[in-house]
């Protein structure tokens, strides 16, 4: 089975969507405007259990099959980030500092894309749960469902997501049997020192120097302490000191992100982290505290989901253009929670040679929303087929 004919019709009118959508961002929590979008589009597809409300702007809409049977979730992400749209489209981010620059409009027109042909057919056993959810790029709007009772309220046996993968083919599906992506955590290490005048440095305790030289020991962690063969990332993204060129400051902060699968790994990490940040500015005269914060969890697929989901692609793209031995990656995703509340499996589906999501440049490519969305449909239909 490929591409759904009546789903490939519908891409023009998908692409409007995932346009206006694009045009219209919003972050976080807030995403007040596209969950009234998704709640008219679903409506208009005549569904009737809609609920909202879910992690502040949540949708959850149920599609009932044509016999009694499990209930399978499908998840779409709706927020943006906090950055321009350099896209230089028609039809880029209407709304200052806030841009679709990782796709989620993208998802969101493919499970509405879905829903359409799902609520039309019914083709299927048991009920469909269409998860819309706000908030996978900070605050973790998909741990907040869970935590709501999502899985227990709405019955959810298994649940199923897809992300956009710039750099690879069109149209191909990408899973593995495992991990997938990386736990993230991040950290922040306040210096204390003592400021002066830029002249006179020995009469200071420079948090200026201190820092630099943390930032070079941090990088040892995973050089020096971190098994060669297993997947860890330490990177400081932001140091903030100082006022002027004639001026030692009296503080400087280092903050950053850190990536793992492994939770003895984490551990690892945050020891040396906390060691290096005691000692190196003890070493300087001074003195540090490392706040750190756990944060996503591995997404880690289940090895018999992950190998049916494998199986709907290939009958939806052809096996040339599927892989299950897709290797991880050091992004993270908070779909996780949902994999760790209930068996599923995430997918990647390429989207060809564009800049990657996080870019200013980055635009979803709309030819892959018809694949997306026949792979949805497809999947429920194969794995809630109706008796006889």
């Amino acid at each position: 089975m490929p591409i759904v004919n009546s789903i490939a019709a519908l891409e023009p009118e998908m692409t409007a969507w995932r346009r206006h959508l694009h045009q219209h961002p919003e972050l976080g929590l807030e995403c007040h405007k596209t969950a009234a979008f998704v709640v008219d589009k679903l409506k208009s597809f005549g569904i009737t259990e809609i609920h909202t409300g879910l992690a502040r702007t949540g949708v959850v809409a149920i599609v009932e099959g044509r016999a009694p049977g499990k209930t399978i979730g499908l998840r779409a992400d709706m927020d943006a980030l906090p950055m321009q749209d350099l896209s230089g489209t028609e039809h880029a981010s209407t709304v200052r500092g806030m841009a679709h620059t990782c796709g989620h409009d993208g998802h969101t027109t493919m499970l509405l894309g879905a829903a359409k042909y799902l609520a039309e057919t019914r083709n299927f056993s048991g009920r469909v749960a269409l998860i819309f959810q706000p908030a996978e790029e900070n605050e973790g709007g998909g741990r907040i469902m869970v935590e709501e009772g999502m899985m227990d309220r709405f019955a959810i046996d298994e649940v199923y997501g897809i992300h956009n993968s710039p750099g690879q083919p069109v149209g191909h599906l990408l899973t593995n049997r495992g991990a997938l992506l990386a736990g993230v955590d991040e950290f922040t290490i306040h210096i204390k020192g003592r400021g002066g005048h830029g002249a006179v440095p020995f009469q200071t305790r420079d948090p200026v120097v201190c820092a630099a030289a943390m930032v070079q020991a941090l990088q040892t962690i995973v050089s020096r302490n971190i098994d060669a063969l297993d997947r860890a990332v330490v990177s400081v993204t932001q140091i903030h000191t100082g006022s002027a060129m004639n001026i030692v400051p009296d503080s400087a902060m280092l903050n950053g992100t850190v990536r793992y699968y492994d939770k003895a790994v984490q551990a690892v990490v945050k020891e040396r982290m906390a060691e290096i940040a005691e000692y190196q500015a003890r070493s300087f005269g001074m003195t540090a505290t490392l706040d750190y914060a756990e944060g996503y969890p591995p997404t880690v697929n289940h090895p018999a989901q992950a190998e049916f989901a494998a199986s709907v692609a290939e009958e939806v793209v052809g096996a040339d253009a599927v892989s299950i031995d897709c290797p991880p990656i050091m992004p993270g995703e908070d779909f996780a929670y949902m994999l760790e509340a209930r068996p599923g499996a995430y997918l990647f589906l390429g989207q060809g040679d564009t800049p990657v999501c996080h870019h200013p440049q980055y635009d979803f490519n709309d030819a892959i929303a018809p694949v997306g969305a026949s792979f949805f449909a497809r999947l429920v239909e194969k794995a809630l087929p109706l008796p006889g």
